[in-house]
């Protein structure tokens, strides 16, 4: 089993958090709540490695980030930061007392960094990584953003209709004692049936909503709520793509940095947020304390694809496990963007056939109720 930095172990107490990254309240500092914004955290790390290489005292480099930060509370986070340096405290230990702002996976690479001398470099790989998640987000968001307007837009229509237009055409319609086409009686019986029992069927979402948050909402519905959502077609592949690169890309971080494996793979387990990855990890992780490596227990979990159980294995058995877990980061990172853009690519087509569907039938119902109406006045 590939052990680095086994002193760490002592010198870096990674387990001063909870399992789930976080420290006991009673040990948080003023994290200032959780309005922080990963792009202000990214520009820090980013802006910190710079100053860290130039040769730049980490306080005083702290105190110029500081004066060009937009965010009051990211000021008040580095303000907070500073005076726990100034008190003799490590910066490891600092960012810790913001879990809201720090991450797990982020606090336990800059304390192992801090010890190996490679804070420049630790806070340059954590902007790329954080740069690259906010990328990815952003694009997710983008493509989400037209299909999310047409649908709006299509069931603020389809309501307005059924609330105010249909029913003034049902009373001509039977003014005039036409016999309507099939189309338009459907039409009309589900305007009838929302017009008449909305109340009821306002209380039948109400009930399904609640009933949902209680059993899928909080963490007591995590897992049930990951577990749902790594079944959907197509969006459970993405949900494993997202957590298998993250996982390797933190992995892969914390090995670098001298963190030793078992407290890496708990702390990358973490970061992957999804609670059926972090559950399959927790026994990997037991496996590895009890010697058997982590090759074996990552191919027994059955969440690892070949390739991954693959590179893991070579990385182990040569002593370059933090290369081979980067490798696997950027595979699934480029499956993961084309998937990505394969899911979004789909929701555009199918959001405006959905739309065409409805607009059509209502078109077809208007058009075959007045030509059947005409063709019955015209007869008599």
């Amino acid at each position: 089993m590939t052990q680095i930095a086994a002193p760490l172990q002592t010198s870096v107490p990674l387990t001063a958090a909870r399992p789930d990254g976080e420290l006991p309240w009673y040990k948080k500092g003023p994290s200032f709540g959780k309005v922080v914004k990963p792009e202000e955290v990214m520009n820090f790390s980013r802006q910190a490695s710079s100053f860290i290489t130039a040769g730049v005292p980490i306080i005083d480099a702290l105190g110029i980030v500081a004066e060009e930060c937009g965010s009051k509370r990211m000021v008040m986070v580095l303000a907070d930061i500073q005076r726990r340096l100034r008190a003799g405290g490590s910066f490891g230990d600092a960012i810790a007392a913001h879990p809201n702002v720090f991450a797990g996976y982020y606090t336990a690479v800059i304390r192992a960094a801090e010890l190996t001398g490679m804070l420049d470099e630790a806070f340059r790989q954590l902007a790329d990584d954080m740069e690259r998640d906010i990328k990815a987000k952003r694009e997710v968001k983008s493509a989400l953003t037209y299909p999310a307007i047409v649908m709006s837009l299509a069931v603020i229509a389809v309501i307005v209709m059924a609330a105010w237009v249909l029913p003034k055409f049902k009373g001509f319609y039977t003014s005039l004692g036409a016999h309507l086409p099939l189309p338009t009686r459907m039409l009309l019986g589900f305007t009838d049936f929302f017009t008449q029992w909305w109340p009821v069927v306002l209380a039948v979402v109400v009930t399904m909503a609640v009933l949902g948050i209680a059993v899928l909402g909080g963490q007591r519905g995590k897992r049930r709520r990951d577990t749902l959502l790594l079944k959907i077609p197509g969006v459970g592949h993405v949900l494993r793509l997202i957590a298998l690169e993250r996982f390797c890309r933190v992995l892969a971080a914390l090995v670098h940095s001298g963190v030793s494996l078992p407290d890496a793979v708990r702390v990358s387990a973490d970061s992957t947020n999804q609670r059926v990855f972090q559950d399959k990890l927790a026994e990997v992780r037991e496996a590895m304390m009890r010697g058997e490596g982590l090759a074996r227990p990552i191919a027994a979990s059955g969440i690892f694809p070949a390739a991954a159980r693959q590179m893991i294995r070579v990385g182990e058995s040569t002593g370059s496990l933090d290369a081979q877990l980067k490798n696997a980061a950027e595979f699934y990172a480029r499956e993961l963007e084309y998937r990505l853009k394969k899911l979004t690519d789909s929701f555009e087509p199918a959001v405006v056939v959905g739309v065409g569907l409805a607009v059509g039938f209502v078109a077809l119902a208007q058009i075959s109720a007045m030509y059947s109406v005409y063709s019955q006045v015209g007869k008599h």
